[in-house]
């Protein structure tokens, strides 16, 4: 029996026995070391690179981005792609991900090289990442809460709609 997770705050979706096989905290909260190397399927079958890293956004505590190396012989002639984290599916039976793109799109995917990464806090660059796997970038559906810097909630409140609205 398969199971289908999605999440609802924008994360890869998961697919297969999942939890109910995997002795430990997966699937729904794993080590990012135990995804380095799984392979990267394409959605008409093929095979399109491996798993390198998984890159974080420190600021909003989320994933941003998978990358993997694509193309290429033995490591040769290959380069990186970095990849929206919900376009990505986990297969937890065949321990792979699965990409919302065909093996050709991965093809003409932009990419960089491992010794010139591009600046991936830099919007403009996200957006069109973003844009080419027909992804709404991460950070648009971020809630954002008027507290300072310090986490002091300001003298006037926040509204608070789970309390009612009422200011604290």
């Amino acid at each position: 029996m398969s199971q289908t997770t999605e999440s609802s705050s924008g994360g890869a979706k998961i697919v297969g026995k999942g939890a109910a096989t995997a002795a430990g905290p997966g699937p729904d909260i794993m080590a990012a070391s135990t995804l380095d190397g799984n392979s990267v399927i394409s959605s008409d079958g093929h095979d399109v690179g491996s798993l390198k890293e998984i890159m974080l956004d420190v600021n909003r505590g989320r994933i941003a981005y998978a990358v993997f190396s694509s193309g290429g012989f033995l490591g040769i002639g290959n380069k990186l792609l970095a990849v929206p984290w919900d376009a990505l599916t986990l297969d937890t039976d065949n321990r792979c991900f699965r990409i919302d793109a065909t093996a050709e799109q991965v093809r003409n995917s932009p990419g960089f090289d491992k010794d010139a990464w591009p600046s991936m806090a830099d919007r403009v660059w996200a957006s069109t990442v973003h844009q080419h796997y027909g992804r709404e970038p991460y950070w648009s559906s971020d809630r954002t809460c008027d507290v300072s810097p310090t986490g002091a909630i300001p003298p006037e409140g926040v509204d608070a709609p789970e309390s009612g609205g009422v200011k604290l």
